[in-house]
């Protein structure tokens, strides 16, 4: 059985969906031909040249960290970046990213270092909006005319729920109105209350349509003023965002999870840093894999008592502290992120067995090699 890069690139779609990614990432295939026969796959959380030196001939480098980002006009050989994007075309190697689609989906990055780590995932720090841009409809119509408003809506974009489609719930009750002076009313007439028997019904709609379900609503309505709602939709709860929320099966003194994450994660010169009292007993705990201090907020209402991530910055950092209670360890960048190649291995592995070999290199990325820390606490 032959493996061709486009049934790669399908699983990980699959498994990392590119709408996850944010706004400003670039994810996906960055050289490589979908219809080449891969003979292997290799993972790692940086695309370096030693890296690549690793990838063999007609494989891939499935990577977390994209190589060319922001501002890239050129992939010249004389530039380092584009220096490697020409090595890896001319032995017919490939290179895609898993970037922030893979921070946020489920299971992600935070997933495979909470796993490091000894947690059971009970939560996401910070889940990814779902339903933010759908509208729900309410609209009010006499019965007799209901099928003909509902067919409009429907064809104006209205009523998809999934594989679904005109989607809709009903209710009959009784509208009143009284016309005044200048009204045309369909039904009554000007100075008598009428009372008609009409139905409630209700759909969802993209926000985005929104202009188009009113003006087919009213096109098909029979009321000179229609009677309707629209209501944004919150999203609801979801398996995918930045961040977990786990626990420890038994809790243990921050001393001691400190030396736990320091234990489960590849030594680098970075280390491990904390900060909080070290016998204070630790059993939820927040992560995120990769720069986490945007989400400082978000674990200290989440009812942790320490969160683990990478890059912590001095302001925020001790601004935390001052307003709260929860207990920082601060990683190097590549080594939070470094659970997640066994997790994409994994991924491919489990799609493709023996017709495809995926190993994870063990060589060090992080762009630190040498420290000089006398260790030790301060009060």
């Amino acid at each position: 059985m032959s493996v061709r890069l486009s049934d790669v690139i399908e699983v990980l779609d699959e498994a990392y969906p590119p709408q996850l990614a944010q706004s400003w990432d670039s994810v996906g295939l960055v050289c490589g031909d979908p219809d080449d026969v891969l003979d292997s796959v290799t993972v790692a959380v940086d695309a370096t040249p030693s890296v690549v030196d690793e990838v063999p001939e007609d494989g891939m480098l499935l990577a977390h960290h994209p190589l060319l980002l922001r501002g890239v006009d050129t992939v010249a050989a004389s530039t380092p970046k584009g220096a490697l994007v020409h090595r890896l075309i001319r032995t017919g190697r490939s290179l895609f990213t898993a970037h922030t689609n893979a921070d946020s989906a489920s299971p992600g990055v935070s997933d495979a270092l909470a796993h490091a780590l000894g947690l059971t995932v009970e939560a996401v720090l910070e889940p990814v909006s779902g339903a933010a841009d759908l509208d729900k409809w309410v609209i009010y119509v006499p019965r007799e005319n209901a099928e003909a408003v509902r067919a409009a809506v429907f064809n104006a974009g209205a009523g998809h729920i999934g594989d679904y489609s005109h989607c809709s719930w009903s209710v009959t009750g009784i509208g009143q109105f009284l016309p005044h002076e200048g009204a045309t009313p369909a039904v009554g007439s000007v100075g008598n209350v009428e009372r008609v028997d009409e139905d409630r019904f209700e759909v969802v709609a993209p926000a985005r349509v929104r202009a188009d379900v009113v003006s087919a609503m009213r096109a098909a309505h029979p009321y000179e003023e229609p009677a309707f709602d629209i209501f944004a939709l919150v999203s609801p709860p979801s398996d995918a965002g930045l961040g977990r929320v786990g626990v420890l099966s038994q809790p243990e003194p921050l001393h001691a999870f400190v030396s736990r994450v320091a234990a489960a994660l590849p030594q680098t010169s970075w280390g491990v840093r904390a900060a909080g009292d070290p016998e204070m007993p630790v059993s939820r705990v927040a992560v995120c894999g990769g720069a986490g201090d945007s989400l400082l907020t978000a674990a200290a209402r989440v009812g942790v008592q320490a969160y683990v991530t990478a890059d912590l910055r001095h302001h925020p950092a001790d601004e935390h502290r001052r307003a709260s209670e929860v207990a920082l360890i601060d990683v190097a960048h590549w080594a939070s992120e470094f659970p997640w190649c066994d997790q994409a291995a994994n991924v491919l592995r489990s799609r493709f067995g023996a017709a495809l070999p995926v190993r994870v290199s063990a060589l060090r990325t992080d762009p630190w090699n040498l420290s000089n820390c006398s260790g030790g606490e301060e009060s």
